[in-house]
């Protein structure tokens, strides 16, 4: 823990000695721990948190349970008259709205949202996403998996739940069951598999399901697009 607070502290003495730590809150163990993390480093009045329901957002109580534990000011930002403005848009101009955009939009509306929450107050991003989820792509590109500062990026979910643990956050943070908030499915729903499981091939390389061990590695392999830089033709 004390390296990870170290490495924000001299993050923000490079990059912004005045700046604050923007963060997005959705009350799972992820922006827990990021947020624990910044307010460890910085200071709680350093932290800005923002909630971002879409409409009525059913657990948003443990979001507002995090920040009031924390001490961290914050704002909630609804998205839904965003997202709806923009669907509307793209029907008018002639395009359906898959699935895909359906789940993907709203989660890049969000980092939107955080980056002119940023500009507002002269901020820098966190980005909340972990080892296990860039792993297998589970993040929206442009939306969740960016950021200006990642402390979580080379953590998996067990020792993220481990660091939230030794920070001293409340079980409700560190043990809530994780979903995207979009999708009305869990994680582990979406993926096929559990985090246990990926934790464990991602670390010893041991995966004891053929089947799953070769769905991992075909993720892996279809989203490296999005924890890779950019392809540039080099002239």
């Amino acid at each position: 823990m004390d390296k990870i607070v170290q490495w924000i502290r001299d993050f923000f003495d490079q990059n912004g000695r005045d700046c604050r730590a923007v963060v997005g809150i959705s009350g799972g163990k992820d922006s827990a721990v990021t947020a624990a993390l910044c307010a460890r480093a910085l200071g709680a009045g350093r932290v800005f948190g923002v909630l971002m329901p879409r409409g009525e957002q059913w657990d948003i109580a443990n979001a507002r349970a995090l920040v009031d534990y924390l001490k961290i000011q914050h704002c909630v930002i609804n998205i839904q008259d965003p997202c709806d403005a923009l669907f509307k848009s793209v029907q008018e101009g002639g395009l359906t709205v898959n699935n895909q955009a359906a789940i993907n939009t709203p989660a890049r509306i969000r980092m939107t949202t955080l980056y002119a929450v940023a500009a507002i107050m002269g901020g820098l991003v966190a980005n909340t996403c972990n080892l296990s989820e860039d792993w297998v792509g589970y993040s929206t590109k442009f939306g969740d998996s960016a950021g200006d500062f990642s402390p979580l990026a080379n953590l998996t979910v067990t020792e993220v739940k481990a660091l939230g643990r030794e920070l001293g956050l409340p079980a409700q943070f560190v043990d809530k069951v994780p979903e995207d908030g979009l999708s009305g499915m869990t994680d582990e729903e979406k993926l096929g598999f559990s985090y246990a499981v990926l934790d464990k091939y991602i670390r010893e390389g041991v995966c004891e399901d053929a089947a799953v061990k070769e769905k991992i590695d075909r993720l892996h392999r279809l989203n490296l697009h999005k924890i890779t830089p950019m392809p540039c033709y080099n002239q």
